[in-house]
Formats: C-alpha cells, structure tokens, sequence
C-alpha cells in the first residue's frame, strides 16, 4: 500500500513500550490505559509526517473507534483502511510472522472479542482473502475518489 501511494510504511508494533511488549508476549491482552501512549505517538508520527508533506501508512491494531477517533485528532485527513478477515485466516497469517512477540490464539481472540467493527463511513472495508493487489487497487481508486 504504501509503495502503491508513495508513502513511507510504519508498523505500529514497532512503537508499543516495552512494557506493553513484554504483556502481549506473555500471553496478557493490553488495555485501553495500555494503549493510550501508544496510540498517542502513533497520531503524533502522523502528524510529523503530513506537517512535513510526506504520506504515510500505519499498519496498526485500532480495534476501537475512540482509538481510531484518537488518531484522528489534528489528523482530519487520516483514512483507515479496515481489512478484515475469519479468525482462522487471521491464526494462519499471524503464526506465518516470525520473531513477533504476539502471542498466538488467546491474543487474536482478545483482540476480536475488543474489536468494533467500524461502518463504511469510518473506514473502508475490504476483506483479506482479496490479493494485496486487490486491496491495494480498491484503496487508491477509493481515495482517488475522494
């Protein structure tokens, strides 16, 4: 995606503390008091990058909306792109990542039991049995669009 629209990716893993980190590895689900930081600087690199003129994507868990409302914050540009997915094609690709501190099933089902699914209005939807290609095309002519 990234590529696709020129602009730089980040993974918004790679920004948890690592006190978060070290939770999610034993198997403990975060909560919204442990996401707060997180989400901060994920909405504060947003910011950093478009005040610079640059895109970016952020591949990121904002499972609820008052996340994706904090992302949003000075950002009213920002648009979510909500892939989604049966649990056991998101099991399949979550064990196929290597050396990630997510651990396995408990995790996932946390994350789906938090989720709420945003509308067409938040975010554009598009499940991930669709090729990356795909994904990608529909994102771009989406935002093309808008």
């Amino acid at each position: 995606m990234a590529a696709a629209i020129d602009a730089t990716f980040i993974d918004g893993d790679d920004h948890h503390s690592a006190a978060n980190i070290t939770k999610m590895a034993r198997g403990e689900p975060l909560t919204d008091d442990d996401r707060t930081a997180w989400l901060q600087t994920l909405a504060d690199l947003y910011r950093r990058y478009r005040a610079e003129g640059q895109s970016l994507v952020i591949g990121c868990s904002a499972l609820k909306r008052r996340y994706r409302d904090r992302l949003r914050q000075g950002a009213p540009d920002l648009k979510i792109l909500y892939l989604h997915g049966s649990r056991e094609l998101l099991l399949t690709r979550l064990d196929t990542r290597d050396d990630h501190f997510f651990a396995g099933a408990h995790m996932l089902d946390s994350q789906l039991a938090t989720l709420e699914v945003p509308d067409e209005t938040e975010a554009f939807r598009c499940n991930i049995r669709s090729t990356p290609r795909d994904i990608v095309d529909a994102f771009t002519t989406r935002l093309r669009s808008n």
